[in-house]
């Protein structure tokens, strides 16, 4: 039985990954506010979602929070001391942004030596070799997109532009740095294309400058001041300490049973609990989710980033605090405790002592199983090797978390494996009847990044769950299935200038279906920048799967089903008053608009 009252909207949490722009995946993630439950969670997709609600005069929803405060993955912590006694603050998850009046500071990723075992030893020439095969990395991404080719791996993508790693270590060193740091997984588990389109998606529509946030309130003072416009002190409707256990739901409405014995009925629920706890399957289900969606949730992949902390006497600092990174290449293994990154140096915390090595996906399941001393030792070794044994005393303080056993995240943040659709992904962010789906690893562009979290960022993934939510509240009919094509920002550069041409391949999906009433076509787009993209849902969300389709509004070549060999139909994809409209233009034969 329910002992609580019945809500409109309830909201579950999880929060996001690296945050923005780059934890680069960090955090990428951002962790957001935090825990499998039904009623948002605020974290900053559920915060959103709520805001919006309110902005609409819908009051009647709460919000549900494993945690004892908002943030979720956007977590701190105390560690280390000051001259005066006072503990410094460090962020255990998202780490990079710039807004929100945040102290922080530009990450420098020219700020960087390199060293093996044998000490100091420059191969940062490796870097500008990496850098030539992902630029041709990117341009084949834009062909498998434009194409609609078959996915691969990023391994075969670099491969293919002429990285070829192997056994070097120097090398192997390198593409960590430049990929893995970025992605929490190595690049025989990511996806090419949806690689590049998640990383040109945010570094190319806002900014390629990454500022690392060491604001000693905590990262998470900017969601509690988000949270501030709409909820009140001790507001009843934020459940802190609520820990969901399971979650009913059919077409009329959601249920929420938490550990504590408390129960909520509301007309609908957002759940964002992280990728990771819905592959977990500590909240029961019931019914249990059906085929389509348990597929959609299971086909892709949560990495996990591990931050490790040490603080050193101020005054033995062993490292060159004008250098914000220090890459390490292993002997051994591929990623061993590869980067070490001072915050004792200016615009950080001066005088600090602190240091963090950044470890994942693998080599954090390694030291989050074991002991703090097994770790330290380990990292002490290989500090020892980078710069002599005799310089580098015992640390005065160690700590790091453990992402991947947080029973409220279960990783850090979401990543995409090879041969990933956006159909896979439609399932993974779809609505089951009443109970629906967002958060960071709900956007197709965003994944993995704070912003991803951010309903604004993504308007597909929650912003019908609000209009629906909304409709409810005022007592106006609801349109769920089948629902009218909808504008999405999938892609708003306002300009070529925006990104370098070089880059522009990757800016359409071409991943077609059901276009123009025609049972099979190859979309290809004649025009670039300066065009707002369009997302087109399916008709039916009854059967066992479905499509999404992304592309440029604009002029477009279909061949189709039935034509005579080689002839086309021009197209333009246009914004009409129920939705988009595919509006016959002529015919044409061969070739495109250049």
């Amino acid at each position: 039985m329910c002992h609580f009252r019945d809500q409109s909207v309830a909201f579950l949490a999880d929060y996001i990954p690296r945050a923005s722009p780059g934890w680069l995946h960090t955090f990428s993630a951002s962790f957001a506010p935090s825990y499998p439950g039904p009623h948002h969670v605020v974290q900053v997709a559920q915060k959103d979602d709520a805001q919006a609600l309110y902005n609409a005069s819908v009051t009647d929803f709460v919000i549900v929070e494993y945690l004892g405060e908002v943030g979720g993955r956007v977590a701190h912590t105390d560690f280390g001391r000051k001259p005066d006694g006072t503990p410094y603050v460090v962020e255990l998850g998202a780490n990079w942004a710039k807004k929100y009046k945040l102290t922080n500071t530009y990450s420098d990723y020219d700020s960087l030596t390199t060293f093996n075992e044998t000490g100091p030893v420059n191969f940062t020439r490796l870097l500008g070799d990496y850098e030539d095969a992902y630029s041709t990395l990117e341009q084949d991404a834009g062909r498998i997109l434009t194409q609609n080719l078959q996915d691969r791996s990023v391994r075969s993508g670099l491969s293919l532009a002429g990285w070829k790693p192997e056994k070097d270590t120097a090398s192997q060193a390198v593409e960590w740095w430049a990929f893995d740091f970025e992605y929490a997984q190595p690049p025989e588990q990511s996806s090419h294309e949806f690689a590049i389109v998640n990383y040109n998606t945010t570094f190319y529509q806002y900014s390629d400058e990454n500022n690392f946030v060491y604001d000693q309130r905590g990262f998470n003072a900017f969601i509690k001041g988000e949270a501030s416009t709409f909820l009140t002190d001790d507001d009843p409707r934020l459940l802190l300490n609520t820990v969901v256990t399971n979650i009913s739901y059919d077409h009329a409405g959601v249920t929420i049973n938490s550990k504590n014995g408390s129960c909520i009925k509301a007309d609908y629920a957002i759940c964002t609990f992280s990728l990771g706890v819905l592959q977990s399957d500590t909240v029961a289900f019931e019914p249990e989710l059906p085929d389509w969606k348990r597929l959609g949730i299971e086909t892709f992949s949560m990495g996990t980033y591990t931050k490790i902390f040490l603080q050193f006497p101020p005054d033995q600092v062993f490292w060159d605090t004008s250098y914000q990174f220090f890459l390490y290449a292993d002997p051994h293994q591929r990623g061993y405790y590869p980067i070490f990154q001072s915050l004792d140096g200016e615009g950080f915390l001066p005088g600090s002592g602190i240091i963090f090595v950044t470890v994942v996906q693998s080599q954090s399941y390694v030291v989050e199983a074991q002991d703090d001393q097994t770790t330290k030792e380990e990292v002490l070794a290989v500090l020892r090797d980078m710069f002599g044994a005799e310089n580098v005393p015992e640390p005065i303080a160690f700590m790091y978390p453990r992402w991947s056993l947080e029973a409220w995240a279960y990783g850090s943040y979401s990543n995409w494996p090879p041969g990933t659709t956006l159909e896979m992904h439609q399932n993974l962010r779809a609505n089951v009847d009443r109970l629906y789906f967002a958060g960071e690893a709900t956007s197709s562009q965003y994944f993995g990044f704070l912003h991803a979290a951010d309903g604004k960022a993504d308007p597909n993934t929650n912003g019908n769950i609000v209009a629906a939510a909304a409709s409810q509240h005022q007592k106006h009919p609801l349109k769920s299935h089948p629902r009218s094509y909808n504008l999405a920002s999938m892609w708003t550069p306002s300009s070529s200038s925006t990104a370098p041409a070089a880059k522009s391949t990757s800016r359409a999906h071409s991943n077609a279906r059901d276009i123009a009433d025609s049972s099979a076509a190859t979309v290809d787009s004649g025009r670039g920048a300066g065009i707002q993209p369009i997302d087109m849902l399916p008709t039916d969300m009854s059967e066992s799967t479905f499509s999404r389709v992304n592309f440029l509004a604009g002029d477009y070549w279909i061949s189709a089903n039935g034509k005579e060999d080689g002839e086309e139909e021009r197209v333009r994809v246009e914004e009409g008053d129920e939705g988009i409209e595919v509006v016959v233009r002529g015919k044409g034969r061969g070739g495109r608009e250049k």
